[in-house]
């Protein structure tokens, strides 16, 4: 009896010592960004989103609850085996607590399971699919600045009312694209109008014109890329080109941001509708980063780069006030806490992991409203986060069905 009480005695206190050590031996909270350096989506993402992350690290004090926070970064390379072999790597060998960005929606469902799998967190600040709110959501996972639904609905609700009843898409070919597709679908449908078309390209491409011509063909009165970064610059140009917008057909980019207006020219881009939850001019705060941005990168920040600054930011906190970096525990925390910054005024994480926040409808002016290189769009109207994203009931969120 005494040989069985000294060894449940050690197993008990093997138990004990390991709990409080297991997210804490390496003496540091790491954060990961995983995201495009070089490819389509690099001018919203990659180098500034390492640039905001840095920022919101300096802004924090550099260390929480005692140890240093450290930064690591890579390039998926546009390819989902290397983006989660990059992020089993960083969960499994090199203790990082918390990977973001993540501009591949393929990715990031593929990481909201692994994070969830190794209980540690992603926070896909650049992935757009609502189904990281939806069936793909988890306990670990929080989709931060905008989804499919949210910037959809705000573009298509808006032509509409235009007299838009009749669309044609160019969806790039894999899960980002297919989402926005599918939601804005959703919200044609349900404002009485109809899709007449859709055709499929690959990522980053060049040339859009045999896209076009059949869009053209259709005779539709809105024409929607469902791409992102290059390909949405690429496409617009090209339409112009085609005639489209002078032939009365709405163009519409709903994940179109200021880089990429900058890129299509506001001679092409003038009227082009977009939603954002965020300006580098809106307010003051907003201008104060943007400034201090700008002289890192040579530009404002897209929505995204401004939007991973703060998730960062929220992230530290919660880290703070949970007392650990267990990742359960900075989960909870994180959906307590409000959220505060230049971008976001009393938002909130949801229990499905979507960040509640306004989003504003934005339109492209022309050369001659523009007072500057970065002058670009003027604000049209502000849509309520409670309006804007998808209602919690409707996303089929398991974490949502267990609570209730």
């Amino acid at each position: 009896m005494r040989y069985v009480k000294a060894a449940a005695a050690a197993a008990l206190a093997c138990v004990l010592f390991s709990i409080p050590t297991a997210f804490a031996q390496n003496n540091a909270v790491k954060i990961g960004v995983l995201d495009d350096m070089s490819g389509p989506y690099a001018e919203n993402t990659g180098p500034g989103d390492v640039a905001a992350v840095r920022f919101a690290i300096a802004d924090f004090g550099g260390s929480v609850l005692g140890k240093p926070i450290e930064l690591v970064t890579a390039d998926f390379q546009s390819k989902v085996d290397v983006g989660v072999g990059i992020a089993r790597r960083w969960y499994d060998d090199e203790n990082v607590d918390m990977i973001l960005g993540i501009p591949n929606s393929a990715i990031a469902l593929a990481l909201v399971r692994i994070a969830q799998e190794k209980n540690r967190i992603v926070m896909p600040t650049a992935a757009a699919t609502s189904e990281l709110t939806g069936k793909s959501c988890t306990g670990h996972s929080i989709h931060w600045i905008y989804d499919t639904y949210g910037q959809t609905k705000t573009i298509v609700n808006a032509i509409s009312r235009m007299g838009g009843d009749s669309w044609f898409f160019v969806t790039v070919d894999y899960a980002f694209g297919l989402a926005v597709e599918a939601d804005a679908t959703s919200f044609i449908k349900a404002a009485g109008g109809k899709v007449v078309g859709s055709v499929r390209h690959p990522l980053n491409t060049a040339d859009f014109s045999s896209y076009l011509l059949q869009a053209q063909a259709s005779k539709a009165h809105g024409l929607m890329f469902a791409n992102g970064g290059n390909d949405i610059i690429n496409g617009i140009k090209q339409a112009a080109e085609f005639g489209l917008a002078r032939q009365g057909m709405k163009i519409s980019a709903p994940l179109a941001q200021f880089p990429d207006v900058r890129g299509v020219g506001l001679k092409v881009a003038q009227g082009l509708l977009i939603s954002s939850p965020f300006y580098w001019d809106m307010t003051p705060e907003a201008r104060a980063f943007s400034d201090r941005f700008a002289k890192v990168i040579g530009r404002p920040p897209s929505f995204i780069q401004a939007g991973t600054y703060g998730a960062v930011l929220h992230y530290l906190k919660a880290v703070q006030a949970a007392g650990t970096d267990e990742a359960k525990a900075v989960m909870a925390k994180m959906k307590e806490l409000p959220i505060n910054d230049f971008m976001t005024r009393n938002g909130k994480v949801r229990e499905d992991g979507r960040v509640i926040r306004d989003m504003y409808l934005m339109q492209a002016k022309t050369p001659e409203e523009s007072t500057g290189e970065w002058d670009l769009v003027k604000m049209v109207a502000t849509v309520p986060g409670n309006e804007a994203f998808r209602p919690l009931n409707e996303g089929g969120c398991p974490l949502v069905g267990k609570v209730n």
